[in-house]
């Protein structure tokens, strides 16, 4: 059943329609990858999708339960994370506050299976800017897992690591879709990686 569907969806940047006449849908348990050079709409596709921003034509639609909060969103990095001063854990755990105000210690409990699942439990009270792209990105997508049971979207997510750590990279997020069931969407320039991992492309 289609968790995301697109209409005939455009979405503007600044004014001008970037992507038009979308027809899209979004099956639970499928790895789509979106792919497109640089300044294709990519990520305004990805604030449509999250429903950030309103088409200016046709529509999107989210079903089989699934809720615009409930989607968890991995962006792309920027240098900004590079001064984001909060620890590990308390990146990871905004990811639940989608769910109330206040941690509860099933959250709590969430958390932490995430952050062992991603394998930066050890480091959780360490600064999130003193960490290196790895493991940030790591921290990003265990705070993703809190605020989902069953979409991902990932902007870019392997953006500026180098090539060690964005194979490690890759191969978690098909972990998560092979044996935690999740949904991924993943927008990428990678062309390689769509092939390899995804299960549909759309370019």
């Amino acid at each position: 059943m289609a968790l995301i569907t697109c209409e005939k969806a455009a979405f503007a940047y600044e004014g001008r329609v970037v992507v038009d006449a979308l027809d899209l849908t979004v099956e639970r348990g499928e790895y789509l990858c979106i792919v497109g050079e640089n300044g294709s709409g990519k990520s305004t596709l990805v604030k449509g999708l999250l429903g950030l921003i309103t088409p200016v034509r046709g529509c999107v639609r989210y079903g089989d339960g699934l809720k615009r909060t409930e989607i968890g969103y991995l962006p792309q990095r920027t240098d900004v994370q590079n001064d984001f001063p909060a620890s590990v854990w308390e990146v990871v755990t905004s990811g639940c506050r989608g769910r109330g105000p206040f941690l509860t210690r099933a959250m709590r409990q969430t958390a932490q299976e995430n952050m062992a699942l991603m394998d930066i439990a050890g480091i959780r009270d360490r600064s999130f800017m003193r960490l290196s792209g790895g493991q940030q990105q790591r921290a990003l997508l265990a705070r993703a897992l809190c605020a989902t049971r069953s979409l991902l979207l990932l902007d870019e997510p392997v953006a500026g690591l180098d090539p060690v750590v964005t194979r490690e990279l890759y191969e978690v997020i098909a972990m998560l879709h092979r044996d935690r069931g999740l949904t991924v969407v993943m927008i990428s320039h990678d062309v390689d990686a769509a092939l390899r991992y995804a299960d549909r492309i759309l370019h």
